[in-house]
Formats: C-alpha cells, structure tokens, sequence
C-alpha cells in the first residue's frame, strides 16, 4: 500500500526560499536583543571593505592604463 503525501513533501526544497526565511528570523531576533556585534568587529568589517575597495580600485586604474597604453593616438 503506497503511503500518501503531502503537498509540502512533494515541493522540492529552494534554497532561495530557505535563505530568505532564515535571513528573516535572524535579523527579527538581532531586532529583539540587545545588540549582540561588539563596536571591534563593527571597525574590523569597516576596515575590510575599505581594503576590498582599495583592492578594486588598482585592478580600476591598471585596466584604464592599459587601455590607454593601446588607444594611443597615432601621428599622421
């Protein structure tokens, strides 16, 4: 005899939805509590994506450099 089931056990599991539940009920939870991500880690992340930005900023100006270097007008 075949077990019945479910339309929640036919749908097939999205990691989209997932995600987007999970994110929802972590930041309802931060909301709740006092915050719990010390002024350290705050100044650590800040420094970080400063560095991201630095680090994208030379591949920026090198890609303009070489395009440059190339598109150099020529003398008639």
């Amino acid at each position: 005899m075949a077990a019945k089931t479910t339309q929640a056990e036919e749908k097939e599991f999205d990691l989209e939805t997932w995600l987007r539940e999970g994110t929802r009920g972590l930041r309802h939870i931060l909301k709740c509590k006092p915050p719990v991500v010390p002024e350290e880690f705050k100044s650590h992340t800040r420094a970080a994506r400063k560095e991201i930005l630095l680090a994208l900023r030379s591949l920026l100006d090198t890609a303009i450099q070489r395009v440059e270097e190339t598109a150099a007008p020529t003398k008639r």
